[in-house]
């Protein structure tokens, strides 16, 4: 069991940081303007560093610069954040789950559980289906037929692999997840549609984390695929054959159609969307309610819509588009295509 409470120093060597000023005790962590004398903050944005001076913080982790004349004790990191988020791992509470499987769960003859692996209560694991070592299955959750749960994977409560995902090691899968449900394969024929079968499935690297009810479709007859250390938010929709490349994240409601293909270390803002069949590069950052229409081929960050404004100036504006391919051919001296 961890202890409960940590030095500076502790923390020093155990993160490879520097320790500035006295070797305090900490238990627990808060944020710069309200933590107390046994907590640790940290300081990684300039414009918070007005609240140092104030902060009543034990231990701040900051950079060697914002640490000049501070009388306080501090961590020193080339970056806060991420030493703050290492640190503060140490304090999360986490329910110790034994190795077994609940008398409520219900196991296919044909699949394999670790004796190391935990399968919690209303469990349904299905046919050849596999769940390795150490991983643990949470309460309600239903592993269909022919999947994987690697090693040290957690599905967490409710998650729903439906047929033919494959989950790497260390994945976490957050509450009401549904991963391997039919992609949205249509053929139109007399008018009237027609299901096109969902033959592949959908594959997780290891150290993936997807957030709660986000949906990752399986693919039409080769796999979606997400490769290693991705991060989905809540509420995302990953359609059939969508490719997310390692190391990229997406934040809540966005959302990626069929065949994207999206590289590595990519940020998806918060609701936006990315068209099927386009190719995203990789280190690209599509902002918040963007809508991403062709192929993006160069690194940087993409932004479409407008700003929010008054309704009133919104409507005049929307008006105005209407009449800029006309304002253009004018400027331009062009008549028409």
């Amino acid at each position: 069991m961890q202890p409960s409470s940590f030095t500076a120093g502790d923390l020093a060597q155990r993160f490879g940081l520097r320790l500035h000023g006295g070797d305090v005790r900490v238990d627990g962590v808060g944020t710069l303007a309200r933590a107390q004398a046994s907590q640790l903050a940290f300081l990684a944005n300039p414009k918070y560093r007005g609240q140092l001076a104030e902060s009543r913080a034990g231990v701040v982790v900051m950079r060697e610069d914002d640490a000049q004349g501070y009388a306080g004790t501090a961590l020193i990191a080339r970056d806060p954040y991420a030493a703050f988020a290492k640190i503060s791992a140490l304090f999360e509470p986490r329910p110790v789950r034994e190795p077994g499987v609940h008398a409520s769960a219900v196991i296919d003859a044909s699949a394999f559980v670790d004796p190391s692996a935990h399968v919690g209560p209303f469990v349904s694991i299905g046919a050849r289906s596999r769940v390795e070592a150490g991983a643990i299955i949470g309460p309600g959750c239903v592993v269909g037929d022919d999947c994987v749960v690697g090693a040290a994977t957690e599905l967490v409560a409710r998650v729903t692999l439906v047929t033919r995902v494959r989950l790497g090691q260390r994945v976490v899968i957050h509450p009401g997840a549904v991963l391997g449900a039919a992609g949205f394969g249509l053929a139109m024929e007399g008018g009237r549609w027609l299901n096109v079968p969902q033959l592949g499935g959908v594959v997780v690297g290891d150290d993936c984390e997807i957030g709660a009810n986000t949906c990752i479709d399986r693919g039409a007859i080769e796999d979606t695929v997400l490769e290693e250390d991705v991060r989905l938010d809540n509420q995302i929709q990953i359609g059939h054959n969508v490719i997310i490349g390692a190391h990229s994240a997406m934040a809540g409601c966005s959302a990626a159609a069929g065949s994207a293909k999206i590289g590595r270390y990519c940020l998806i803002g918060g609701g936006a969307g990315v068209v099927g069949h386009l190719e995203i590069c990789d280190k690209v950052t599509v902002t918040a309610m963007s809508l991403v229409t062709s192929s993006i081929r160069e690194p940087g960050e993409y932004s479409s819509g407008t700003p929010l404004m008054d309704n009133r100036s919104w409507r005049k504006n929307a008006a105005r588009f209407k009449q800029l391919d006309t304002l253009a051919r004018r400027v331009g001296g062009r008549s028409d295509d």
